[in-house]
């Protein structure tokens, strides 16, 4: 297993591979950009020109003292809202499972983007699994430590479950990485069943198919 590049200024493991993902230069739009960090790391490392969007006034606030480009709105709602090809990358980062309406929020990122980058906890890590198995309840990890009745996260899936969204909205992936919290990447195109059961979160980067 390799581990992923360390990018100055960032512990979190998706923004390094996104940022690795991501072509020098490009137009990007972070949804659920959080308090900016992706952003800001894409455009130190990337010289990118990003924009972002957010849920939370006081996330957005946060990101604008950094000097970022960020705007408040919700994924389910808001993107609808956006022109088609807009962006080089549109950006999703540990929030899809977040959404309401995880299948058309996907399909507006590829609308927006020419590529799409998405990365969630895995579901089926083995850690979940044995949980589940063993306690009979929600599972609570370091991924994710919030209990059923408090956490944000509505949609939860597995790698698998991924996979089948991205075919049924008639995408394709170009890169996808499995990974565990110390940062060891687990490339998906050797065993789509073995990183579904050892990786704890995933990084995928789509376009619609036969787009170039």
């Amino acid at each position: 297993m390799q581990k992923a590049l360390q990018y100055p200024g960032t512990s979190r493991v998706d923004h390094q591979l996104i940022a690795e993902m991501v072509e020098p230069g490009s137009r990007v739009l972070d949804v659920g950009c959080g308090d900016g960090a992706l952003l800001q790391l894409l455009a130190e490392t990337k010289n990118t020109d990003g924009r972002g969007v957010e849920l939370s006034r006081e996330k957005v606030n946060a990101c604008v003292m950094r000097g970022l480009s960020v705007i408040q709105g919700d994924a389910d709602r808001d993107l609808a809202d956006y022109p088609d090809q807009a962006f080089d990358y549109a950006i999703l980062s540990l929030t899809i499972q977040a959404t309401r309406q995880p299948k058309t929020v996907l399909e507006n990122l590829l609308r927006i983007g020419h590529r799409a980058i998405v990365s969630f906890p895995n579901f089926g890590h083995w850690r979940i699994r044995t949980e589940l198995l063993l306690t009979g309840r929600m599972p609570r990890t370091r991924n994710l430590p919030e209990p059923w009745y408090t956490t944000a996260d509505a949609h939860l899936c597995t790698i698998k479950d991924f996979v089948d969204l991205v075919a049924l909205i008639d995408a394709e992936v170009e890169q996808a990485v499995a990974f565990n919290t110390s940062g060891q990447r687990l490339p998906i195109r050797k065993s789509i069943s073995l990183q579904n059961l050892l990786g704890e979160k995933a990084v995928f980067l789509l376009r619609k198919r036969g787009a170039g």
